[in-house]
């Protein structure tokens, strides 16, 4: 078995990545290969779990703007991980890994409901668990919520798996030419050079628990488990201040 650097994660998918190119919806071409990703990793012996976004169904963000209340458009946000979650869980279990969805919005019929100690034990018995419903509070992002469940799970990394960005640049590479890519940055420098990884909530949590965040493009087949590995892919942005 090759050597792993970390032997529990935190992995961070934003819907979006789930769409794919239609930008819009679940695609299942997307599910499947990411499933394969993941299983992978757990091969490996890595202690898995995951927060999914809802970008690519709903945001709560959007949905306010549009003049509905912030807390209802942020419910239906959550109901939009879900969707996200039993998606990827249907995936993986296709190829053969054990998965449990957790949501933090009790749902009984589809998932069970959030509780550390059961999730923890998952782990240990070498189950991934999906996050879902983010915190079951409006008003916080998914970013938050992996920041929030890898303190709670004693997670040694939060990996961001990012759509189509390799890494943390000094400005939108897309924009600007002369934009530099970061091989290794600290919590602080993140926050102070506001270079939004994740929002402000997310990036102190992470900095106050001492959790270090790998940045990677998940399009690239095999970047997880590289990450894993310890290759030096993205940009690793180190715990603590």
């Amino acid at each position: 078995m090759s050597s792993i650097n970390y032997k529990r994660v935190v992995l961070k998918v934003s819907g979006e990545a789930l769409a794919g190119k239609d930008g819009f919806g679940i695609n299942p071409e997307i599910i499947e290969s990411l499933a394969e990703e993941i299983k992978s990793v757990h091969e490996l012996g890595v202690e898995i779990s995951i927060v999914v976004g809802g970008g690519n169904i709903w945001r709560g963000e959007t949905g306010a703007k549009l003049g509905m209340e912030r807390s209802q458009a942020d419910y239906m946000g959550m109901l939009a991980t879900v969707m996200n979650s039993l998606a990827l869980q249907d995936g993986l279990e296709s190829v053969g890994v054990p998965t449990r969805v957790q949501t933090a919005i009790e749902m009984r019929q589809i998932a069970e409901p959030y509780i550390r100690r059961r999730a923890i034990r998952h782990l240990e018995k070498h189950r991934v668990v999906i996050f879902a419903a983010g915190t079951g509070n409006p008003y916080f992002s998914t970013d938050t919520v992996a920041a929030l469940r890898a303190a709670e799970m004693d997670a040694e990394v939060i990996l961001m798996a990012k759509n189509n960005v390799d890494g943390v640049y000094s400005a939108d590479p897309k924009q600007d030419p002369d934009a530099v890519k970061f091989d290794e940055l600290s919590q602080s420098d993140m926050i102070n050079k506001d270079l939004r990884v994740m929002d402000m909530t997310a990036s102190f949590l992470s900095m106050d628990n001492d959790i270090p965040l790998i940045v990677f493009n998940i399009n690239e087949p095999g970047n997880i488990e590289r990450v894993v590995l310890g290759e030096d892919i993205g940009t690793k942005i180190r715990g603590g201040k």
